[in-house]
């Protein structure tokens, strides 16, 4: 290795580098191949420099850009943070969280093996649902139901097989686009049934539907408006009236979304067992939005259709695997049962508002003046309750720096804090910060702040 003054002009070889001690962290984190990989394209980089081939580069430069190439890769990984946004379903952070009673429940059954398909009754193979129908069928009053690997796939895998080459009656006001470029048109066109449009988009009526009603209809689909809301002068149709008239040919479907049943506090939003009551005959729903569960799409209707659903090819590349039955059989056990671990975090959050404000307070009293306790509000989000708000207390941060850095260096942290800014100042939200989090972010702010 020659040098100048300025620093190094012939650069380390990769080996030599990968023994360093300062790398072994990064290898244990993300393998040796990607650091090597990492390693080499940094090196590659230098070497272009015009700087580089004039000056050389020194020692500290040369690992300071190694170790930035690392920290990205490091950066791109899966892992835990702080959600002090007060979005408690917030799609971009994992949306539900699974309540650790819930995973730990079900630890055993997946790392070692387990009756996935066969019955230990006679021994033979049998069907990887468990008791998901019947739990299913306790919750939304439903005659039975599936469980697929996401909403999305729910409503292809529906259209699939029971509107495929047919017609499917959609609200214009219900031909929506969620998260992702997800919109109804396209997948129905994707799954092969040809869309018929009626009504406008703030008022659409029972007779909307039924006199667009031909031989070749195969279902009328009613889609949940997840993320907006329509005011002033609408109206929608009677699911019942509806129901009544369809003719016996056409299916009555419902993408419900959220997920909502049993809890309280949306006055406003359907939950998917009403649908039942009032005559659809599929209902489908998220298991990761407010029920509280892993990412699941869930269908629940008829026995008959929910069998043809279950014997059409998409269920092989659309099935969930046994982390995600395991986890919603617990869950769904855990609320039937009215007991804690079967709340979602929407209904803990938004239901336990006293809790929310008392951990508000623990976090102020620990860093003094350098927040401000402010009264604000938090969404459950992740495409559910459009414009409802709930009341919610956030920490104002009170720095000498631009919001902007503030946010980039809360994102930084060991346990990295995901935060809002807030009339240009940094707010920590304390909606969906859980309460085993405040110990942590207690710290990690104090040491942030010097205290």
């Amino acid at each position: 290795m020659s040098a100048n003054p300025d620093g190094i002009l012939r650069l380390p070889q990769v080996e030599q580098l990968l023994q360093k001690p300062i790398f072994a962290p990064y290898i244990r984190q993300l393998s040796r191949p990607l650091v090597t990989n990492a390693i080499r394209r940094t090196l590659a980089d230098i070497r272009q420099q015009s700087s580089f081939r004039e000056r050389g580069i020194t020692i500290d430069a040369l690992y300071s850009q190694l170790n930035d190439a690392c920290e990205y890769l490091i950066n791109q990984r899966h892992s835990r943070v702080i959600n002090a946004t007060g979005t408690v379903v917030h799609t971009n952070l994992g949306r539900s969280p699974i309540d650790p009673a819930l995973w730990d429940s079900v630890a055993a059954v997946n790392t070692g093996y387990c009756n996935l398909e066969i019955k230990l009754s006679d021994g033979k193979r049998g069907q990887r649902k468990g008791i998901l129908s019947q739990l299913l069928s306790s919750l939304t009053g439903a005659e039975d139901g599936l469980v697929v690997n996401n909403n999305a796939a729910s409503v292809y895998l529906l259209l699939n097989e029971l509107a495929r080459g047919k017609e499917v009656i959609v609200s214009r006001g219900e031909q929506i686009q969620i998260g992702g470029g997800f919109r109804i048109p396209d997948i129905l066109a994707l799954s092969g049934a040809r869309l018929v449009e009626v009504g406008t988009t703030n008022i659409t009526t029972a007779d909307d539907y039924i006199n667009a009603i031909t031989e070749n209809t195969a279902m009328v689909l009613m889609v949940h408006c997840s993320n907006f809301v329509v005011r002033g002068f609408t109206e929608s149709a009677d699911i019942r009236d509806v129901a009544r008239r369809l003719p016996k040919h056409v299916i009555l479907a419902v993408d419900q979304g959220s997920g909502l049943s049993s809890e309280k506090f949306a006055a406003h939003e359907t939950p998917s067992d009403s649908y039942i009551r009032a005559g659809a005959d599929l209902v489908c729903f998220s298991g990761d939005k407010i029920l509280g569960g892993p990412q699941a799409g869930i269908i629940c209707g008829r026995r008959e259709l929910i069998q043809k659903l279950e014997k059409n090819p998409l269920m092989r590349a659309f099935r969930p695997g046994r982390i995600i039955y395991s986890l919603l059989e617990e869950l769904l056990v855990r609320k039937l049962n009215r007991a804690p671990e079967g709340m979602g975090i929407a209904e803990t959050t938004v239901t336990h508002s006293e809790a929310l404000e008392r951990r508000a307070n623990e976090v102020a009293g620990a860093l003094g003046d350098k927040v401000r306790l402010v009264p604000s509000q938090m969404v459950v989000g992740g495409g559910t309750l459009p414009d409802e708000y709930f009341p919610s207390w956030s920490l104002e941060l009170q720095i000498e720096k631009q919001a902007e850095q503030v946010l980039a260096d809360l994102r930084a942290m060991s346990l990295p804090v995901i935060g809002v800014i807030r009339n240009d100042k940094v707010q920590l939200n304390m909606a969906a910060v859980l309460p085993h989090e405040l110990s942590a972010l207690i710290e990690q702010l104090r040491s942030y702040f010097g205290l």
